[in-house]
């Protein structure tokens, strides 16, 4: 039964396959069965046209297409008769076996066919057309085509799915069983797509023991993964036993001696930072060659172009034209900060918001254009670009599309991704000078492609405020750099932006500094709304956001941006984005819309791509439907509007930024979430013209200054808090944030002595 319903039996083979979505599997094909064609729809791996099979499932009527049979479960069986065995070797499943060929073999062997190809291949030679070297060829295809299948059968005891089943089957062929029976903890080493949890599961069904070897091992190495999965590089050692420990259910002491042999082993690095640090390899070798490659930029300039003082007078001359020129004033700091730009190879300008750091970036680019550089810039995500190519005019990318990210899967043996960037160290940036904005979102990983693929001589700028939360990803760079004290750097400190004009920025840096902030609502962009009950808080959210907050900064309803430290609970994203996509997008017979896990996705949706896929395919049409640009790469954080949910597809069409249109499959959508409402750590990099907080309680380890002051400098024209003034103060008063464990800032120092 299923769902209730006893399930019905259909055998035939398979006619024609109408469609097949390569990420999920889903198919829509035609089967012949008993003299009738049948439209069937399901999920099938590795199924060709022309093999024979039998489906579990129920007929169902579709609104467009009519009666179907909708596919449960299915087996490939063995061909029965001689018309469905030339039916199967006619389809084109077996490579260079057509239709006329196919009908000979079945006319000399008939129903024996299939014995005859795996007991005595031989025989096939036979068959007019066939050789001795084409009969094993076939022979040998037929027979990988039934491993594969018994394979499949096999992995799927275990709770494998189809998709995940064929990269395994493509990894490892027949020694899969050796694996499975020895070491299911490879599968979490080899096969992208099984976790350290899914292994866990197998191994514990096949019975291999709790503190075998290769459990330890693999549970050591996933516990790194998802230390990096927090920020961390690395794990001190008493704290990586304490997590091994509670997620293995053996002791420490058990546990310990595996670290020393994965060491020796090189799958991780064991470092003495003021104690035992242990490293992912990845995580560890990244941190040391950004240090080596920091170094390497700067000492390319090192007493080549420090200016003497006839050169620093004539430089200063030429700023003060400049400045004249492009009515730009500078004060001392920024003026300091263009000088420093000028004579380094690596240079960190730093500032909150309203000291000036635009204005900085902008002498510094008309410096170098007036010196015939060519120059890049660059941020994280495309928003961030956006706005610093019109703060700047000049174009900005993302850092991904600066390097060329190249999505495309490899189908070398190992089934890996190939995902990598086609400006690297062989490739270089062809540029005289580069500069990064909000670095602070920047994380190891990225870091380290970036630095491989600039040229020592070409000067590198990082601009950033390291008082932002830290990067999603791994590794808090900005903040390690700054604190080595090996590079040039100049902290903006002075607020241009008056009181009169912008309380979000005085307050900002009030927050900061540790001191409170006046709640009077004298103020005409920061506002609080002291509100002490939930409902109150929902009611009062609704109306700021489709009635009161677009009209005063003149901006459309989906520009207003909730932001919360949360992702669940009363005041959590999943619950907000709830009862906000009610209002703001509520359901009409005009809106297609499906389910998806415990919500609902609906046409007209804003939604938050929520992990990097660097294979997703995106598009800019014209107005006539003709594509004018497409690339490949879709990042954590960016943010679009749900254009199109096709039923008979199974697919939804998301347009974000630049009207980049990316169609997902169904099985695809576990990649997106609403963001009516987000997490505050989601909107870095991101401005709206106005922000709504809603802050009544929370853990204290999460409602911090650092969060505080990272939400009030997202919005731009007009913040409001909801909530209770008491957790402003607390939060303020909080100084705690989430410690990472980090090493760059050793790494340069230790490069750099």
């Amino acid at each position: 039964m299923f769902g209730g319903f006893w399930l019905e039996t259909i055998k035939g083979f398979v006619e024609h396959i109408i469609f097949k979505n390569p990420q999920n599997g889903y198919t829509v094909l035609r089967l012949e069965s008993g003299g009738q064609n049948i439209t069937c729809t399901g999920v099938f791996a590795r199924l060709d046209e022309g093999e024979c099979v039998e489906l579990d499932g129920e007929y169902v009527e579709h609104a467009a297409y009519g009666r179907q049979f909708a596919a449960r479960d299915f087996r490939v069986t063995v061909p029965e008769d001689s018309d469905a065995i030339e039916h199967y070797l006619g389809s084109g499943a077996i490579k260079g076996v057509g239709a006329a060929l196919a009908a000979r073999i079945v006319r000399r062997f008939g129903s024996d066919t299939f014995r005859v190809i795996e007991e005595e291949p031989h025989r096939l030679a036979e068959v007019k057309g066939i050789s001795d070297k084409k009969a094993r060829e076939i022979a040998e295809q037929v027979e990988d085509k039934k491993d594969a299948r018994a394979a499949m059968v096999f992995l799927q005891k275990y709770g494998i799915s189809n998709t995940l089943a064929a990269k395994i089957y493509k990894r490892y062929g027949m020694g899969l069983y050796n694996i499975m029976k020895e070491n299911p903890y490879k599968l979490a080493e080899d096969i992208t797509g099984v976790g350290f949890r899914t292994a866990d599961e197998i191994a514990s069904k096949i019975g291999i023991h709790v503190d075998s070897e290769y459990r330890i091992r693999s549970g050591l190495t996933y516990i790194l993964s998802q230390a990096g999965a927090e920020g961390h590089t690395y794990l001190p050692a008493e704290l990586l036993l304490e997590r091994s420990s509670d997620m293995l259910g053996i002791t420490a002491e058990q546990i310990e001696p595996q670290i020393s042999n994965l060491a020796v082993d090189r799958k991780i690095v064991i470092k003495e930072n003021g104690g035992k640090c242990v490293y992912s390899v990845s995580a560890y070798y990244a941190e040391l060659n950004c240090a080596k490659l920091l170094h390497e930029l700067q000492q390319a300039f090192d007493g080549a172009d420090r200016l003497t003082e006839i050169e620093l007078g004539r430089l200063t001359d030429k700023l003060k034209g400049l400045e004249e020129a492009n009515n730009i004033r500078l004060d001392e700091q920024q003026r300091t900060a263009v000088i420093e730009a000028v004579q380094n190879g690596i240079f960190i300008l730093s500032g909150g918001p309203g000291t000036g750091k635009t204005t900085t970036i902008n002498m510094i680019l008309r410096y170098f254009e007036s010196e015939g550089l060519d120059i890049f810039l660059a941020a994280p995500t495309g928003r961030a670009a956006k706005r610093m190519t019109e703060a700047t005019g000049f174009e900005a990318r993302t850092i991904h599309r600066l390097l060329e990210i190249n999505g495309a899967v490899s189908d070398d043996e190992n089934g890996f991704s190939g995902v990598h960037f086609e400006k690297n160290e062989f490739n270089p940036l062809e540029a005289d000078v580069i500069i990064i904005d909000e670095m602070s979102m920047v994380d190891i990983y990225l870091f380290q492609a970036l630095l491989k693929a600039v040229l020592p001589g070409t000067r590198l700028i990082l601009v950033g405020d390291r008082n932002q939360l830290p990067s999603v990803g791994a590794g808090q760079v900005l903040k390690d750099i700054l604190e080595s004290g090996r590079f040039a750097s100049v902290s903006l400190s002075k607020i241009f932006r008056q009181s009169d004009e912008s309380d979000i920025v005085v307050n900002a840096h009030l927050i900061n500094e540790g001191r409170q902030i006046a709640l009077d609502n004298k103020s005409k962009d920061f506002f609080f709304l002291k509100r002490d009950n939930i409902n109150a808080i929902y009611k009062h959210m609704i109306i700021l956001a489709t009635e009161k907050l677009p009209k005063y900064v003149n901006a459309g309803i989906y520009d207003i941006q909730v932001l919360t430290p949360m992702r669940r609970g009363a005041l959590g994203v999943e619950t907000l984005n709830k009862i906000l996509q009610s209002r703001l997008n509520p359901p009409s017979s005009l809106k297609a819309e499906l389910v998806v896990g415990d919500g609902v996705l609906r046409t007209g949706d804003k939604v938050m791509q929520i992990k990097n896929n660097y294979q997703l395919e995106w598009e800019i049409l014209s107005k006539y439907g003709i594509t004018v640009d497409s690339g490949q790469g879709v990042f954590n954080g960016d943010i679009g509007i749900v254009r199109e949910i096709n039923e008979t597809a199974k697919t939804v069409v998301v347009e974000y930024d630049d009207m980049r249109r990316v169609t997902y499959p169904f099985g695809g959508l576990d990649e997106i979430e609403l963001a009516y409402a987000i997490t505050i750590h989601k909107s870095q990099g991101s401005e709206y013209p106005a922000v709504i907080m809603p802050l009544l309680t929370g853990p204290r380890l999460l409602f911090n200054r650092n969060l505080l002051y990272t939400g009030v400098t997202r919005a731009k024209n007009c913040l409001v808090i909801l909530g209770s003034s008491e957790t402003i103060r607390q939060m303020i008063e909080n100084e705690s944030e989430q410690k990472r464990f980090t090493g760059l800032k050793d790494r340069i120092c230790e490069i750099t002595e």
